[in-house]
């Protein structure tokens, strides 16, 4: 008996060190995925652009192409993500995802009777998608001055089965920043790192122990390296309703999925070398210097205006 716990121990800790080898939480991936009702199979979602066209999906109105997603973030049902996890590049997994934990049980008290001068007159027919006080829902009947409007999501109750690739791990920093601003905000940005020496005010701790506590903390000014995350700026971007309403969020997220200390948006104005990435480093320094370089260059007597000016005052 003694082997034989030895031995499924051993095995235990084997597969617990292959597990282990493979992809993990944390890890930036490229996926190609379908996902499809179990009953019916409708279609749900998919990378794959002829796919989409052989379900009759418009796609001239989005993009496909492999997904960027970061394992252990939820941008992938639960289930799908636990199934990837030991996998490697290459590998390719089918996932059954019960409708509970894909787009909730179809629920019949989401299904309500409501004013139909709720609802805009252009939507007032059986099918028509609203948002009503914050709940979106769709139109089932219009009987006299009331309609029927099922809030609940239009797969709740379906299970959902999701085919999928590995298609690639994402190891370098800007492409895993790219793909990551790519799934929150779908659209492609420049980005690149740099590693920053800035001034920061830091407290000094007093060594004096007899020191009175209600005395006015002292501070140093030392530079520290900043590792940052530079973002270029596009109209695209200033226009972007999820970068608009949630640029703090999204911000720490992105600081804390790619390790960083700060971010950057950089916006360039204009042309010729006129811009924010100019007026980023600062003003001042040798700033006073130029001013009298061009004086004297242009032969003006900077001592001579200031008494002109000096004289015209009195």
């Amino acid at each position: 008996m003694s082997n034989e716990s030895e031995t499924d121990v051993d095995e235990e800790t084997a597969d617990e060190e292959e597990q282990a080898e493979g992809l993990q939480k944390g890890d930036v991936v490229k996926l190609a995925y379908t996902a499809r009702t179990v009953d019916g199979g409708q279609l749900v979602d998919t990378t794959d652009e002829e796919v989409a066209e052989d379900d009759g999906i418009d796609t001239e109105q989005q993009e496909f192409g492999p997904r960027t997603i970061v394992l252990g973030e939820n941008h992938i049902f639960p289930d799908v993500e636990q199934d990837i996890y030991g996998k490697e590049v290459g590998d390719e997994g089918d996932v059954t995802v019960a409708a509970a934990d894909a787009f909730g049980e179809y629920d019949e008290e989401e299904v309500r009777t409501v004013s139909k001068d709720k609802i805009p007159e252009d939507d007032r027919y059986p099918g028509a998608h609203v948002d009503l006080e914050g709940e979106h829902g769709h139109v089932e009947t219009i009987i006299g001055g009331r309609a029927r409007v099922d809030f609940n999501h239009p797969l709740a109750g379906e299970d959902v089965e999701y085919d999928y690739e590995v298609l690639e791990e994402v190891t370098d920093r800007e492409e895993k920043a790219q793909g990551i601003i790519q799934m929150m905000l779908d659209m492609e940005l420049d980005v690149w790192f740099e590693t920053d020496t800035v001034e920061e005010e830091q407290l000094v701790e007093s060594e004096d122990e007899d020191e009175d506590e209600e005395s006015e903390p002292e501070y140093e000014t030392v530079e520290v390296e900043k590792e940052t995350l530079y973002i270029e700026a596009t109209p695209q971007l200033t226009m972007n309703q999820q970068w608009m309403m949630g640029k703090q969020q999204i911000a720490q997220q992105l600081t804390q999925l790619l390790d960083i200390d700060r971010i950057i948006v950089q916006e360039e104005i204009g042309g010729g070398g006129m811009g924010m990435p100019g007026m980023m480093g600062g003003m001042g320094g040798a700033g006073g210097a130029d001013i009298e370089d061009a004086l004297e260059d242009a032969d003006v007597d900077a001592e001579e205006i200031v008494e002109e000016i000096e004289g015209a005052e009195e």
